[in-house]
């Protein structure tokens, strides 16, 4: 496996394998890579010849009080696993490499970033696709990878590539859950042992909450009042949001009709999580 911190070198190996003919598939992280990552990367092995995981804590999707200094990081245990699954190539730049001393420029979709996250982080989904649009240009993949347990930035990128006209082709790939239910995620491991006992809340409220959805309960209100009425049960637990839109602008609706998003942020502690359920098609 090939490892890299500069955007010339790996643009050396794209232009070597699109003329030996082969696909790339590419997998955006930002490292400390859990079974979630493994999850892309295999299915990016599986569907492409050449396969390139970015390897990036990218400071310009982080918000001025955001955990940017204290994100963890363990690039030696990425690359095993990297190497393992199959990967070829690790891009692993700083952040002078991605951004140089006088960057001005940057990507954004209005409307789909306004919501959910984007009202407690209204930088972060510009961060985003800037970065996501310099990894399509460095690597010239035809296929990228995102996890759905980041539904709002996978439809993100989606409505950036289809306005955009990038020729890559996205693929959302499900929610990898610990046995217990509790997303995968990169921040859970601020979790001390009664915040992760404590963290389980969000499962089971948005269990409750598909299950009413997939019994034919029509009120996006009742669904959320639901959902709230478990979280707010938990003592360490705080909201940021709950809410339930459509799955294509990412809008609250006020009855269930078609393709739904239930979406969450929730404060653990001092660690903020976040989950989903989408429901595609109604009995």
């Amino acid at each position: 496996m090939i490892i890299t911190e500069t955007i010339d070198e790996v643009k050396e190996h794209v232009k070597e394998w699109k003329k030996a003919g082969y696909s790339i598939g590419l997998v955006p992280t930002m490292g400390y890579l859990h079974e979630g990552h493994a999850s892309l990367i295999k299915k990016a092995v599986a569907e492409n010849d050449k396969v390139i995981v970015s390897d990036f804590v990218n400071p310009i999707q982080f918000g001025a009080n955001e955990d940017l200094a204290t994100y963890p990081r363990d690039f030696e245990a990425d690359c095993k696993l990297c190497d393992r699954l199959g990967a070829d190539l690790i891009f692993h730049p700083e952040p002078t490499e991605m951004y140089g001393d006088t960057f001005f420029s940057h990507v954004g979709v209005d409307t789909l970033s306004k919501g959910l996250c984007g009202k407690s982080r209204p930088t972060h989904f510009n961060g985003v696709c800037t970065v996501v649009t310099k990894l399509f240009n460095i690597a010239e993949a035809d296929r990228a990878y995102f996890g759905e347990k980041d539904f709002q930035q996978l439809a993100i990128v989606r409505k950036m590539v289809s306005d955009l006209n990038y020729n890559i082709e996205i693929i959302g790939c499900p929610i990898i859950r610990e046995k217990d239910g509790l997303a995968k995620s990169s921040r859970n491991t601020y979790l001390n042992q009664a915040e992760r006992s404590a963290a389980l809340i969000l499962h089971k409220a948005l269990t409750k909450g598909e299950e009413m959805v997939r019994s034919g309960e029509k009120s996006a209100k009742k669904v959320i009042a639901a959902i709230k009425e478990i979280i707010e049960s938990e003592p360490l637990a705080k909201i940021d949001y709950v809410e339930l839109v459509d799955s294509e602008k990412l809008q609250p609706v006020e009855t269930i009709e078609g393709p739904i998003l239930t979406a969450l942020a929730v404060y653990i502690g001092k660690t903020r999580l976040i989950d989903n359920f989408f429901v595609d098609s109604l009995a």
